[in-house]
């Protein structure tokens, strides 16, 4: 069972979802959702995360319910019109997050929208210890332009359409001029989307499930956070 943990970015009254583990927590979490917000996708990957010993907490973009993908579209573009804006947003969560487990290392995921996300923290200096990103975007509107503390790690299907490769090309010079510490693991033939098993019912071209590329990208997560959170 999920906690509700209330927060505010500004006037905007927020709702994350706080999963514990059973035991002494190794870190904090946070997980920026796909763009349709917290999902039952969203939902078990933060008790994945409590099962492996972390203080999980999924962030919420809106403010307001979701309706489903399509709804979502406006609320992100409205989001994500000014880098700032949207930034503040983001570093909501952590404070929210940071003040309900006090003294914690963290962390921070994301999917899709939300790895781009998760990337924009480690752009903005955010105190993280880890950060990664599953099937995100990888362009900015505020590339770093200063040295990143967080390590990187990012999962990518090669043929996500939503992901160039020149987007890819970019993103690795951006992170090679500040001296970011990043690792990124690229799948063959692989969709955007390919974490969450409802992919395939979407009827969309850009995206699709791959059980390999879900057990390999978790794997490599779980083995950063081995060498992160020791």
């Amino acid at each position: 069972m999920l906690e509700r943990i209330a927060y505010t970015d500004r006037e905007t009254a927020l709702t994350g979802c706080l999963a514990r583990p059973s035991g002494p927590a190794r870190a904090a979490i946070v997980i920026y959702p796909t763009i349709a917000n917290v999902n039952a996708h969203m939902e078990r990957r933060a008790g994945l995360l409590a099962e492996a010993g972390f203080v999980a907490m999924i962030a919420d973009f809106y403010g307001e319910p979701v309706a489903n993908v399509e709804a979502s579209f406006p609320l992100a573009e409205q989001l994500r019109a000014d880098v700032g804006h949207y930034r503040a947003r983001l570093s909501a969560a952590i404070r929210a997050l940071r003040g309900a487990v006090p003294g914690m290392p963290m962390g921070a995921i994301g999917y899709c929208m939300g790895g781009q996300a998760a990337l924009e923290m480690a752009r903005a200096g955010e105190e993280l210890a880890l950060v990664a990103s599953f099937h995100g975007l990888l362009g900015t509107g505020r590339p770093a332009d200063q040295p990143i503390k967080s390590r990187i790690l990012v999962c990518h299907g090669d043929a996500d359409p939503l992901v160039p490769r020149e987007q890819v090309l970019g993103f690795w010079q951006e992170m090679d001029a500040v001296g970011a510490n990043w690792h990124f693991h690229a799948y063959s033939a692989v969709k955007h989307g390919f974490t969450d098993p409802a992919s395939d019912t979407r009827g969309l071209a850009a995206i699709g499930y791959d059980a390999s590329a879900d057990r390999q990208s978790w794997a490599a997560l779980m083995g950063i956070c081995d060498e992160v959170f020791v």
